[in-house]
């Protein structure tokens, strides 16, 4: 009989574990633009979570986070384990690190460890086959995963400590100020050791790779790739629509809705300038009349229980709206949905704005 030939042995799946520390992390309904932790990582860990789960080779993904216990934020952020239930192969697993109450990322530190122990403890049931960490403090508990395991280390910054600092001193913070707020000796100490463990860095662009880790000793371009992050074209989809909900609330700012609008959506962050383009729209009278100015900036209920500063942003904003006078011409809704994101846009270009 003649032989027949032999198949080949199908490849194992994989079970990929990402971490990212802070901000609200859950499946559905993101509280993007809440606080100056919640915002397009976040986003991106989830989607990225998502599509990895959606993949024929891997058989599970988890997503390590903190848990939260605290009367602020919602019950979700208190589960130890979240499947989606779209995607039963994607897990988000939330562990200790520290104190039951919502922390910003900058008080994480001294817990990292601890959160490392109950990660450890889980993951040795596991045997995961790579370890894809984001930001430095993800960055961190990924390295000591990784070495315990023996596995590899992927590692994603999102953003670099020595660009931050270079940046905030030049708009004048003392180096003093910026070590009381942010930590980053600490912080730029830890992506030089992520970056001598890491077998892979990804980046967004090349220039990421070329001025940004230019700044640090361990940088290695050829452990490095670009990966340009995606659109997920099923919402952010061009075309016209039916006016979206969010456009109603928009009009109880604007005395000419009709007018194509000047959109800036963000978190109310200091970085991300939201009161240059405000003062470039208060003096240009030739500008106003031809558009409408659309700011978006995160959620709010009482701009006084804000964090600090996000606080000052959402001040500033109000207080250049009057100095300018622009009332009638400028929207600032108090919060919007993640839906409502693809339809701003759809609103903006259907006006022919941008």
């Amino acid at each position: 009989m003649e032989d027949r030939p032999k198949s080949k042995p199908e490849s194992a799946q994989l079970h990929l574990v990402l971490i990212s520390l802070h901000g609200l992390i859950r499946g559905q309904n993101l509280e993007l633009g809440r606080d100056a932790d919640t915002g397009g990582q976040i986003l991106y860990v989830v989607e990225l979570l998502r599509a990895l789960a959606a993949h024929p080779r891997v058989g599970r993904v988890d997503l390590l986070t903190r848990r939260i216990q605290d009367t602020h934020v919602a019950d979700d952020y208190a589960r130890a384990d979240e499947t989606l239930p779209d995607l039963p192969k994607a897990h988000i697993m939330r562990f200790p690190a520290g104190p039951d109450e919502y922390l910003p990322k900058e008080a994480l530190w001294p817990h990292l460890d601890g959160f490392s122990d109950h990660a450890m403890e889980y993951l040795r049931q596991q045997s995961p086959s790579l370890i894809h960490s984001h930001y430095a403090d993800a960055g961190y508990v990924g390295m000591r995963l990784a070495l315990q395991l023996g596995v590899p280390l992927v590692h994603t910054g999102h953003s670099l400590g020595r660009s931050k600092r270079q940046s905030l001193l030049a708009s004048g913070e003392s180096e003093r100020s910026l070590e009381e707020k942010y930590r980053l000796s600490q912080r730029i100490r830890i992506e030089e050791e992520i970056l001598a463990a890491a077998s892979l860095i990804i980046t967004s662009t090349q220039d990421e790779i070329d001025r940004q880790y230019g700044m640090y000793n361990w940088a290695n371009p050829e452990r490095m790739r670009v990966i340009p992050p995606g659109v997920n074209l099923s919402r952010f989809e061009p075309g016209p629509q039916p006016p979206p909900p969010i456009s109603t609330e928009l009009h109880r700012f604007l005395r000419e809705p009709q007018k194509p609008p000047i959109l800036a959506l963000s978190r109310p962050d200091e970085r991300k300038n939201i009161a240059g383009l405000i003062h470039a729209y208060g003096q240009n009278p030739d500008l106003q009349a031809q558009a409408n100015l659309v700011i978006v900036a995160g959620t709010r209920e009482d701009i006084r229980d804000m964090a600090a500063g996000p606080r000052r942003v959402l001040t500033e904003i109000l207080l250049l709206i009057d100095r300018y006078d622009l009332y009638g011409r400028v929207a600032y809704p108090r919060s919007h949905h993640p839906d409502d994101v693809p339809d701003l846009y759809r609103w903006a270009a259907g006006l022919g704005g941008g």
